[in-house]
C-alpha cells in the first residue's frame, strides 16, 4: 500500500496571516488536529497543530482583562507558532515508511507531496485503518497467532494448513517473537470459513504452536 492510497486528498490547510483564535476554532469546526500552512502561492511553509494553537493561547490563571486577552491573541498569527521545518513524505511511498518516519520523529502527521505540490496529508489514524486492513480488523473470524521458526517456506507451510483446512486467510501481520529464544517469529492470521476448533486443530496436526485464538465479530 502507498502513501497516495492512504491519505486524505485535497487536505484542509491555513495561511501565515490567519490568526490563532479563527485557526483554532476552524480547526474544532472540521474536527482535524493539524492544518498544513501555504503561502499565497500555494507553497507549504509550515504545519500547525492544535497544541501549537493552544500553546499560545493565554492561561486561565492570567491576570489580564478579557478586553486585554482578546487584543492580545488577535495580534498573534498562525506564523509565530507553526512548525516551519516540515517533515514531508512523497505520494508514491510505501504507507510503512511513513509510519516510520512518525515513529522515529514522534509526530502525528505528514504532509503528502507530489514534486514541490501539497496532496494530501497522512495522519497517526489513516496507519491505524491501515492496520485494521492488513490484520481483517474489521471481519468477523478467527483470529490466530502461531510461532514461526525464521526459516524459508514457513509462510508457505502455515498458509498451506489453513487452505488445506478449507479456511481462507483474509488478513495478515507478521512481528519478531520478543523474549523468545532463538530465531522465531509470531505470525497472526484472520481466518474465514473455518471454527476455531478446526483451525486449532489444524496447526496442532501439522505441528505449529498456537500461541493465541480467538473468535472475532466485524
Amino acid at each position: 500500500m502507498l502513501v497516495q492510497e492512504l491519505m486524505t486528498k485535497n487536505p484542509l490547510t491555513t495561511s501565515p496571516e490567519t490568526s490563532v483564535p479563527d485557526a483554532l476554532a476552524f480547526m474544532r469546526e472540521k474536527k482535524v488536529r493539524r492544518l498544513p500552512v501555504l503561502d499565497k502561492s500555494g507553497k507549504l511553509v509550515g504545519i500547525v497543530s492544535d497544541q501549537d494553537l493552544l500553546y499560545a493561547s493565554p492561561s486561565p490563571a492570567t491576570s489580564l482583562s478579557v478586553f486585554e486577552i482578546n487584543s492580545l491573541i488577535a495580534k498573534i498569527t498562525v506564523a509565530h507558532v507553526m512548525t516551519k521545518k516540515v517533515i514531508t513524505i512523497a505520494e508514491d511511498l510505501p504507507v510503512e515508511e511513513a509510519a516510520r518516519i512518525m515513529a522515529d520523529k514522534k509526530i502525528g502527521g505528514l504532509p503528502v507531496m507530489k514534486g514541490t505540490k501539497l496532496t494530501g496529508i497522512v495522519t497517526e489514524t489513516d496507519l491505524f485503518r491501515a492496520l485494521l486492513e492488513l490484520l481483517g480488523g474489521r471481519r468477523s473470524g478467527v483470529r490466530v497467532t502461531v510461532q514461526i521458526p525464521g526459516a524459508k517456506g514457513t509462510f508457505a507451510k502455515v498458509s498451506g494448513v489453513i487452505s488445506a483446512a478449507g479456511g481462507d486467510i483474509v488478513g495478515l501481520g507478521v512481528t519478531e517473537a520478543k523474549g523468545v529464544p532463538g530465531d522465531f517469529w509470531h505470525m497472526t492470521l484472520k481466518v474465514q470459513d473455518l471454527t476455531k476448533q478446526a483451525v486449532s486443530a489444524a496447526f496442532s496436526k501439522a505441528g505449529i504452536e498456537v500461541v493465541d485464538i480467538r473468535e472475532t465479530k466485524e
